[in-house]
């Protein structure tokens, strides 16, 4: 574990009293001493946890958002170098929590299996992923509106694996042909979240949405003809949407809408942060 230099400011924290001025360093110091008690260190255990962070190199990966929010650190695999992504899965291996990492090339991808053998790869998604949280059995539903969406809902259905959910992946879906939304609407409605992705007119999140009693995350995408400004009115259809249980995050945005709606599943944080 490393800690920040003992003079940064984010090092001291009102809240706990037990602390000489709020101190972090100071903590330490008198634990080290003998002037603090074994078990009055043990009662600030919780906070050195939220500040682990990788040590040296160019990734200084948090390993203490674990402790703070409850899941790891993803990896964004843009401009990182393959041994970049190696050394944060080892790291995060080593502090005994999950990895993902997301838009993945194929030689990031292959070097990730390389050095991880029991790792999961989906090369649609450009996903891997080492391990998960928990599963705790709840149903995240994963819809598209057509087979090019494909990509985007994989991406979205690889992230609510990764937070421990169940996940139901139903496939071309949209508006065009309503009859097929209707055929699915039993396994709709077991879901505790729905994510819906989304290009064209993207009109397929407020027709699900007054059908389900959960919040459904829509994902707007960069699929449709040239009005289609490269997902931007997709996203503003979704942002205009009236039914009141649908909320919108970023254009081919798969992880994101994973992320919310594995979280809403999983329920409230069995982990207590800044404590």
């Amino acid at each position: 574990m490393t800690l920040e230099s003992p003079h940064d400011p984010s090092l001291h924290d009102p809240s706990t009293g037990g602390m000489a001025g709020g101190s972090l360093w100071q903590l330490l110091s008198e634990w080290r001493s003998g002037t603090l008690p074994d078990a009055a260190l043990q009662q600030h255990l919780p906070l050195l946890e939220q500040l682990m962070v990788q040590p040296g190199g160019d990734l200084k990966l948090d390993l203490g958002r674990a402790a703070r929010c409850g899941v790891p650190e993803v990896v964004y695999g843009p401009g990182k170098r393959p041994e970049h992504l190696v050394d944060a899965f080892e790291a995060l291996a080593n502090a005994g929590q999950p990895a993902l990492a997301t838009r993945l090339t194929p030689d990031q991808a292959e070097a990730l299996l390389v050095a991880f053998p029991a790792s999961r790869v989906n090369s649609l998604a450009r996903t891997v992923s080492l391990g998960s949280l928990p599963s705790h059995g709840r149903r995240v539903t994963v819809i598209t509106a057509g087979t090019s969406d494909r990509p985007v809902a994989e991406e979205a259905a690889e992230t609510a694996r990764w937070l421990g959910a169940e996940v139901d992946l139903i496939c071309d879906v949209g508006v065009a042909g309503p009859q097929r939304l209707l055929a699915e609407i039993p396994r709709i409605q077991q879901a505790a979240a729905i994510v819906v992705i989304a290009g064209m007119e993207a009109a397929l999140p407020s027709v699900v949405a007054g059908w389900t009693a959960v919040p459904v995350i829509a994902v707007p995408v960069s699929v449709g003809y040239g009005a289609n400004f490269g997902g931007l009115a997709a996203l503003l259809s979704m942002l205009n949407s009236c039914a009141a249980n649908v909320t919108v995050v970023n254009i081919d945005a798969g992880f994101k809408g994973g992320y919310v709606a594995g979280l809403i599943a999983r329920g409230p944080a069995s982990h207590k942060a800044n404590t």
